[in-house]
């Protein structure tokens, strides 16, 4: 049987990548090892999240289904720093475990383009460095043009509760050793990570009078712009704050030896910012306590996540620290944490549009390449279905820069940097991120998905009505003006710390920061009627208005960098004058710009300075 594509693994990344090949016209093939486990969400019950969200975003902007799915089983929605600054604001989304599982399965299935396949993949098959295809546990082969592997944490998994150990992967699944015994046969440079979830309590067992309620937000709040369906906050669930204590870090203290993490069960790196909690009594014994979010999983279900509590101890010791924790002094377990350890791909063997260096028309996606997270994983899943398809089609591959997507640095920071632990996105890892908005998304990204035709024409002919109305909105506050013996005159100098001593424009008003914009609402229909997602946007643009000219003119001389190609396969011990450390990386890492070359960690602007005189000497600069 042979097929255009065939993608392994139906997790965050697999039905991103399956979803969005089929869209391109070709045979595809969906292998995954239990159908009921599509989407699943085996740790924290939510998507989005600092950067994450915005993460979120990108995907639906570029014709993917995790946004879109996440809004309609929403059990709570929230906009993370909503007090700081734009550049920071981000979607959270407390999701219904099952709901969303259960819905990504349904649209999965109702795509009767998608060939699917029940299976265990036991290898894949290769000749001369060229995937061709994959073999089933049962000896059953499929053959394809290219193969993404999204295999998350089930490459050779163990599962740890104290001295216990299980060959699983999460929620009891089977794993497979085959291809990561494979890949280290090749030649591919294999690494162990570690990662965990926090145990399950039944609802019925909590005392949440001890707890601080956490609302979600009465805003019509989505991470795609084609929800139209809110839920309203009387509809919302709660979730709650709690803090550990004295006696709960003393219970994990007295029993460090039992966690795989301090006595050396583990060979795994875990996650440095989302440790398990014995780690964090460790790492910060000065604090003298630390939060946890007790969480709903489901409507179809009566357990709590307690998020923020993931450890590796025994059973016995769960109990005593989670009963440790107000509130939960007689809390019943639905399902005990864990510790799950795996194998993981060096990502710095991996191409910008995540092909692999090594060998030929395979793709990875996901945790497979070291990171960590389901918005993570979906967006390479996504890229990954985009630039397979592509190259099946001979067109060049879609590479999204560092200021124009989360998603270009997080595979730009996989490629060039590399990770020894389980990479987050975080915030702080883009230079751009006043360019890389919640609220911009549409803007610097549905181009993309026009281009390739992965969005419908409803799609299409909503987003040019959004970029007119918000050209229209722009117009209206250059062009109205806010007169002196006008009663919205009086109410702003009566409303506000400064006072109007002339007229003046409503985009000139929306450039302070100390002006309610909400106040146009009640004078000024026009203003009024527009989307509030349309308001927001226009509202960002005016007031960081030379901010982000800055930053974009920052982006533009990096820019530059990018376009001195560098020659394939040159041996940078022939550059005079460059570091040994960078002549080694560089001649690993084979960047394809000067660009490139200058973000990879441990190489110094006179390595870069030294690069390009050489690439000067030989004629090779453009």
């Amino acid at each position: 049987m042979e097929y255009d594509l065939i993608v392994v693994g139906a997790g965050h990344a697999g039905v991103e990548a399956i979803l969005i090949a089929e869209k391109f016209n070709l045979k595809v093939l969906l292998i995954t090892g239990d159908f009921d486990k599509i989407a699943s969400m085996p740790c924290n019950p939510s998507i989005g999240g600092p950067a994450k969200g915005i993460v979120v975003r990108e995907i639906d902007a570029l014709g993917g289904v995790m946004g879109r799915v996440a809004d309609a089983t929403a059990l709570q929605v929230k906009m993370l720093n909503s007090s700081r600054g734009p550049a920071v604001q981000s979607l959270r989304i407390q999701s219904d475990k099952i709901e969303y599982s259960k819905m990504m399965k349904k649209i999965i299935f109702d795509n009767k383009k998608i060939n699917k396949v029940e299976g265990i993949v036991e290898k894949l098959i290769i000749k001369n460095n060229e995937c061709q295809g994959v073999q089933l546990n049962n000896k059953i082969k499929y053959f394809s043009k290219k193969v993404i592997l999204t295999l998350g944490t089930y490459m050779s998994s163990l599962t740890f509760q104290g001295s216990s150990k299980k060959s699983e992967g999460p929620d009891g699944a089977k794993t497979s050793s085959g291809i990561s015994e494979q890949f280290k046969d090749i030649g591919l440079e294999m690494f162990r990570l570690k990662t965990g979830t926090p145990p399950r309590i039944l609802k019925s067992s909590i005392n949440f009078k001890k707890a601080k309620e956490e609302l979600g937000d009465d805003k019509k709040l989505s991470f795609s712009y084609m929800t139209e369906k809110f839920i309203p906050i009387n509809q919302q669930v709660s979730c709650w704050l709690i803090h550990s204590n004295n006696k709960t870090h003393k219970v994990v203290s007295d029993n460090l030896n039992k966690s795989g993490i301090y006595n050396k069960t583990f060979e795994g790196i875990g996650p440095r910012y989302c440790p398990s909690f014995e780690d964090k009594i460790v790492r910060f014994s000065e604090m003298p306590r630390h939060q946890i979010f007790l969480e709903p999983e489901s409507k179809h279900l009566e357990t709590i996540y307690l998020q923020g509590f993931s450890t590796s101890m025994p059973k016995d010791i769960q109990e005593k620290m989670v009963r440790s924790l107000p509130g939960l002094e007689d809390a019943q377990f639905s399902k005990y944490a864990y510790a799950i350890e795996y194998e993981a791909i060096n990502p710095l063997q991996m191409n910008h549009d995540l092909s692999s260096k090594k060998i030929k028309n395979l793709y990875t996606a996901g945790q497979i390449n070291g990171t960590s997270g389901y918005e993570e994983a979906a967006c390479q899943g996504l890229i990954a279905g985009i630039n397979a398809c592509l190259s099946i089609k001979k067109q060049p591959p879609l590479i999204l820069g560092r200021d124009e997507a989360y998603i270009g640095v997080l595979i730009d920071d996989l490629v060039l940097k590399g990770t020894d632990e389980p990479y987050r996105l975080l915030t702080s890892r883009a230079e751009y991120r006043l360019l890389l908005r919640n609220d911009n998304a549409e803007d610097r990204l549905k181009k993309y998905a026009i281009k390739y035709k992965l969005i419908s024409k409803e799609e299409i002919e909503k987003f040019n009505n959004q970029i007119i109305l918000e050209k229209q909105l722009f117009d209206f506050l250059k062009k109205t003006k806010v007169n002196l013996n006008s009663e919205f005159f009086e109410k702003i100098n009566k409303t506000h710390n400064f006072k109007l001593k002339e007229g003046t424009t409503l985009f000139n008003l929306l450039k302070r920061p100390d002006f309610n914009s909400d106040l146009i609402n009640d004078y000024f229909d026009f203003y009024k009627n527009i989307d509030f997602r349309i308001k927001n946007h226009v509202l960002i643009e005016i007031k960081f208005e030379g901010y982000i000219n800055k930053e974009k003119e920052n982006a533009l001389k990096n820019k530059k960098l990018e376009k001195n190609i560098i020659p394939k396969n040159l041996d940078y011990n022939l550059v005079d004058s460059m570091a040994s450390e960078a002549k080694e990386k560089l001649n690993k890492i084979q960047p394809k710009t000067v660009g490139m070359a200058s973000r990879i960690s441990g190489i110094n602007p006179s390595d870069i300075q030294m690069l390009l005189f050489y690439l000067r000497k030989i004629n090779k600069l453009r």
